[in-house]
């Protein structure tokens, strides 16, 4: 085994154990919210999740511009497979959401500000890596996915904004916050554990994705190599 396989398991490992004791402070250790009971320990996965999906769309932001910049392949690859990332995560939010919002509010779902914008942003970057998957000339559906994720990433700051811009179901946020976060310590911990574990689940999907990606090219530069001299 190579160091760079070692060192991608050593990584999922302890993506594991941070995840495992994240959801056991917040499962069990952590006290029941003093409005909402134990529903509330569904914020556990719900926030992390969210915040891990922002930071995987700003990779794919920062990627693309560096993508249409340079025309690296290297870039494009790294936006693909980050866009895959936070488009898997972004739905565990919508999810996770929605089965909070119902003993909440009383729906599964309500076209609320920040909801809807969650929903845009799941459909914008689900539609890039469509876009990437049927484009018929790669380095086009390359070019326009960029463009794509790059004018996507303006929901993010919107989606964070709603809930102070529009009256919204949807509390403000308790982390990402002026004077920072306003959650109990005993509760801080479980979320700041459980967020540490997913980013370097995202770590690890992207370095394994990345891989495939790379390989991809690989085997499309040598069936163009075919094509040439037959």
């Amino acid at each position: 085994m190579g160091r760079g396989a070692l060192a991608t398991r050593v990584l999922g490992g302890a993506a594991g154990l941070l995840l495992a004791t994240g959801l056991y402070l917040g499962l069990v250790v952590a006290p029941p919210d003093a409005v909402q009971g134990d529903v509330q320990r569904i914020m556990y996965v719900h926030v992390p999740s969210i915040v891990t999906a922002y930071i995987a769309f700003f990779v794919v932001f920062c990627t693309s511009i560096l993508y249409l910049w340079k025309r690296d392949l290297r870039f494009d690859a790294l936006a693909v497979s980050s866009a895959e990332i936070g488009v898997v995560f972004t739905g565990i939010t919508l999810a996770t959401g929605m089965i909070w919002g119902k003993p909440t509010w009383g729906v599964w779902w309500t076209w609320d500000a920040r909801l809807t914008l969650t929903a845009i942003l799941f459909t914008i970057y689900a539609g890039y890596l469509m876009l990437r998957a049927f484009a018929e000339e790669p380095l086009a559906g390359a070019r326009y996915g960029a463009v794509l994720a790059i004018l996507g990433f303006l929901d993010i700051p919107l989606n964070h904004l709603a809930v102070y811009w529009w009256r919204t179901l949807h509390q403000p946020s308790s982390i990402l916050r002026p004077g920072g976060p306003s959650v109990a310590p005993a509760m801080l911990l479980p979320l700041a554990v459980t967020f540490a574990g997913l980013a370097l689940l995202s770590t690890y999907f992207l370095v394994e994705r990345i891989r495939l990606e790379r390989l991809r090219h690989r085997t499309a530069e040598v069936r163009l190599k075919r094509g040439r001299r037959g």
